[in-house]
């Protein structure tokens, strides 16, 4: 129950959708294909469920060749962001036409329609036609037909897209372990980076027609390859700060506003380049007096943002930097000059001219 992706390319006349997309999602396996409106998610999706056809590439599924497959050969299974349920069929018959489509038997279908239904707690609603169901359990049944056929590929189509903030957080809990008990080779779409972050063992990036990374969660937050996907993820955004490394002595130093930081032995090969500067607002503190690694700025602004509090501030050369901070009784911290800090460790330094990450020196 694996699926390869090799050099798959996709254009509409003059514009290209995507170019050179390989990707691979092994058995038991959630990749999350993420990225902005506009990048191709959907069609890629659709390419490989057999809906339209690739310009170039080879689509594998369980190291068989499939790309010339028609889509009831495929064993995929699929669930789209806008549930397309047949508005002719009740619940039920949404769910087992999956398996109708096979000419399976009566009793094994109601077994396998049953088990799945009960497993999503949409039981009690089988009978209702689609208009007859809120948004919530409309997405359950779209997913519950993509599930119960046991896809060896289950496609999902930014399945959460179209319901309320309590259910899309329930099925962020939910759905782990209900594709665990699965195991088929999930490909997962979504705009939405906590939602990436929640559910992808691994993380694909699709922005400018390409793969720009594909790495785990934890990977593509803290040693993102360029600087388009470090601001891609975060709330509120990094800070990008522009500076020049310098040597002094055995350490690399910064500035940032004529005031002189060290950031210890990191980054030497940085040294010379024109870089930019970005730091995380969860990894930076706010302090009244000058410390370690601090730069004085202006803060303008405090916003209580429930479990945080989003701080604004302004450097000296007019540079916005936000700090996010666990949340504090709203007037604590005074509007007026401090001094923002970091720890080294925390810094990611990227080439000005490529967007690239500079490496650590030590890494």
């Amino acid at each position: 129950m694996s699926l390869s992706l090799r050099h798959i390319s996709k254009s509409f006349g003059r514009a290209t959708i995507f170019s050179d997309i390989s990707l691979d999602v092994a058995e038991g396996e959630t990749v999350v294909l993420f990225g902005p409106s506009g990048t191709g998610k959907t069609v890629l999706m659709r390419i490989i469920a057999g809906v339209e056809d690739a310009d170039n590439g080879i689509i594998m599924i369980d190291n068989r060749d499939v790309t010339n497959s028609s889509p009831d050969n495929r064993g995929v299974g699929m669930a789209f962001q806008n549930f397309a349920l047949f508005p002719h069929m009740s619940a039920y018959e949404n769910v087992a036409s999956a398996l109708t489509a096979r000419e399976g038997s009566a009793t094994i279908i109601q077994e396998r329609v049953n088990s799945i239904v009960k497993l999503l707690k949409i039981d009690h609603v089988m009978g209702h036609s689609p208009r007859e169901l809120s948004n919530g359990q409309k997405q359950r049944t779209a997913l519950a037909r993509a599930l119960v056929g046991a896809p060896r590929v289950l496609l999902l189509d930014d399945p959460l897209r179209n319901v309320d903030a309590k259910l899309r957080y329930e099925m962020r809990l939910e759905l782990p372990n209900l594709l665990r008990r699965f195991g088929s080779a999930v490909l997962y779409v979504t705009q939405d980076y906590k939602e990436a972050m929640a559910l992808g063992h691994r993380i694909a990036v699709l922005q400018g027609s390409r793969i720009i990374q594909a790495a785990s969660p934890i990977d593509i937050y803290e040693r993102p390859e360029s600087l388009i996907v470090a601001k891609l993820f975060g709330d509120p955004t990094i800070n990008v700060l522009p500076v020049m490394p310098r040597l002094h002595g055995d350490e690399v130093i910064i500035e940032i506003d004529g005031v002189s930081i060290s950031i210890g032995q990191y980054y030497r090969d940085a040294v010379g380049i024109e870089a930019s500067l970005a730091l995380r607002p969860e990894h930076l503190v706010v302090c009244s007096t000058p410390g370690a690694n601090s730069f004085p700025v202006e803060i303008v602004a405090e916003t209580p943002l429930n479990e945080k509090t989003v701080l604004l501030t302004r450097t000296r050369s007019g540079t916005e930097v936000l700090v996010s901070m666990p949340a504090i009784n709203e007037g604590t911290i005074p509007l007026g000059l401090g001094f923002v800090s970091f720890d080294p460790k925390s810094v990611l330094l990227f080439d000005r001219s490529t967007e690239r990450r500079l490496r650590y020196f030590d890494r």
